[in-house]
């Protein structure tokens, strides 16, 4: 979906330009940015901590942003072949919980701050925000 225009309406040889739908457009797609990039930097910064059996907890080790509700949210976790890494975050009778995912964003809570205040700070700017915004789907980078 592209960026949406402006809305004009003429009424009494007045013409009104409504661009709110352009702003909440904006402001969505800036928020899933940086959940995209905040997703990109807790799996980079868990997948070291997990530990290297069979390396498929680390190759499966991914991030979700789900943007068709209202406010996008953030999703981290393993895909369905690497449901063993859940029980390293929660820990078994057999092995301690090593919580890799929970610890990498409690300890980067700053930077998870920094990088979020990066996107949305660009809301004031219009031509910045565009140029951070990039239409074209993105794909978990390893």
């Amino acid at each position: 979906m592209g960026l949406p225009n402006y809305t004009k309406i003429t009424k009494n040889g007045v013409e009104y330009l409504d661009g709110t739908d352009r702003c909440m457009y904006t402001m969505k797609e800036l928020s899933r940015a940086a959940l995209r990039d905040v997703g990109k930097f807790i799996c980079k910064i868990a997948r070291p901590k997990l530990p290297r059996h069979t390396g498929r907890a680390r190759k499966y080790l991914q991030y979700w942003v789900r943007s068709k509700q209202d406010i996008p949210d953030l999703r981290i976790g393993y895909k369905v072949a690497g449901f063993h890494g859940g029980f390293y975050e929660t820990g078994t009778s057999k092995t301690p919980k090593l919580s890799p995912i929970y610890g990498s964003v409690a300890d980067n809570v700053n930077e998870i701050r920094r990088i979020e205040g990066q996107y949305l700070s660009a809301i004031e700017d219009e031509n910045r925000a565009l140029g951070l915004i990039s239409e074209e789907e993105y794909a978990d980078d390893e």
